[in-house]
């Protein structure tokens, strides 16, 4: 079967023809076949600026564009562009079904890296494929831009908000996931973690998808339920289970590091040494030296044990069936911790305090939305920007997550095969 039968089978193009091939010379490290391509006889060519058919002006100088390699061997498709003297626009060049814009790279190769970079590092496609870093970037980005263009946003019932350490220096992202039922997607990222930032997510999605709206979760950022109480008003605002524990744990910590020193300056220092996580582990997840550590800390009248302690009697919370009664039991908990002495911990009661209705509707919600899948979500992003280690720039880090974590339509369909 010759090339120009394989390649009218796979990759034909109303209006042009493949017209011949060379293949480099043998002494070449890197061997290149190159398609001329021509287009059909008496065919007119194609406006870039209106995309309306017009006559032709002149013809340019042979240029290439990279398609799917073959056998090892690169392929580069020739083809000398027309400019076309059209009514609307003037004299402009053609533009061609196998290319967008002034890109050298065909469709059908980019999205074949594309698909790749889901698998492996932009990097190392570029390297596997004998292309460029920036290839590889540009044809991602073009599918990205294609599927936010013609995804589907209807039927959104669930959304998860969580911000996202980007890099060093507390410089965060801003991350609105879809969790629903059967469908977890990334939504919409933003750079920092302010009412700004939210609200661009908000008229992005829409008055209408907004108040579609029936859950939104979150942590207790106040820029996040500031935004939230304003744009989605009409949704149970769920505070994740996740960060109210994470919050709780941090303030054991700060609670154990002050007592350990003021031990250490007492002489007492071993009493609280390697301590860190017998305390902050929950019960099944400790080891037996943990277990044996921690029945010799319960002999002190220790704040830190004392918090410990406390935080194992809120575990109970979580296991309420109706709002009322874990309200109470909330209620009742903070009482207690306020009269701990314990100023961390009592911070923590005051801030349950004052979400304790968002709190409450956790069990409200429990059952039709799965509050952890935001934070299931989050661990991808951190592999997803772990891969991307490295960039530069915010877009380029925008593009991978939308890539890898977006569930976006694939524009590959379009082609009449599919190369990967």
């Amino acid at each position: 079967m010759q090339l120009k039968t394989i390649l009218n089978r796979v990759y034909p193009h109303r209006g042009f023809v493949y017209s011949g091939f060379e293949l480099s010379a043998k002494d070449d490290k890197t061997p290149r076949l190159w398609v001329h391509v021509e287009p059909r006889l008496g065919s007119r060519p194609t406006c870039s600026g209106c995309h309306r058919k017009g006559p032709g002006y002149d013809t340019l100088e042979e240029r290439p564009f990279e398609f799917v390699p073959l056998w090892g061997i690169l392929v580069f498709f020739l083809y000398s562009m027309r400019r076309v003297d059209c009514g609307r626009c003037g004299v402009k060049v053609e533009t061609v079904p196998w290319a967008s814009g002034k890109s050298t790279l065909t469709k059908a190769y980019a999205y074949f890296l594309a698909a790749w970079a889901k698998r492996m590092s932009w990097s190392e496609v570029a390297f596997a494929f004998q292309t460029s870093w920036e290839s590889v970037f540009r044809s991602v980005e073009m599918v990205v831009e294609w599927g936010l263009e013609h995804r589907v946003l209807d039927g959104i019932k669930a959304i998860g908000v969580d911000e996202v350490l980007w890099q060093r220096g507390y410089k965060f992202l801003t991350v609105v996931y879809q969790i629903d039922d059967g469908c977890r997607r990334l939504l919409w990222v933003g750079r920092d973690r302010t009412v700004k930032t939210l609200l661009r997510f908000f008229r992005q999605f829409g008055r209408v998808h907004a108040a579609a709206l029936q859950f939104v979760c979150s942590d207790m950022w106040k820029p996040y339920l500031k935004v939230v109480a304003k744009k989605a008003a009409q949704a149970v605002h769920v505070l994740d289970r996740f960060h109210i524990m994470a919050k709780m744990n941090k303030a054991i910590d700060e609670v154990r590091a002050k007592e350990a020193r003021e031990l250490k300056a007492n002489g007492m220092g071993q009493v609280l040494k390697g301590a860190r996580w017998t305390l902050l582990k929950r019960p099944e997840n400790r080891t037996p030296a943990q277990e044996v550590k921690l029945s010799e800390l319960v002999r002190y009248n220790l704040r830190a044990v004392r918090s410990h302690l406390l935080r194992e009697e809120f575990q109970f919370f979580w296991t309420y069936l109706s709002p009322f009664w874990a309200g109470t039991f909330l209620d009742r908990w903070c009482r207690k911790v306020m009269r701990s002495r314990i100023e961390p911990m009592k911070k923590i009661a005051r801030s349950l305090r004052a979400h304790a209705p968002l709190i409450v509707n956790w069990f409200r919600a429990r059952g039709l939305i799965s509050t952890g899948a935001v934070e299931g979500m989050n661990n991808k992003l951190k592999v997803i920007t772990r891969r991307a280690f490295g960039f530069r720039t915010y877009r380029a880090t925008e593009i991978a997550l939308y890539h890898a974590l977006g569930e976006l339509p694939d524009p590959a369909h379009q082609l009449t095969h599919r190369f990967c």
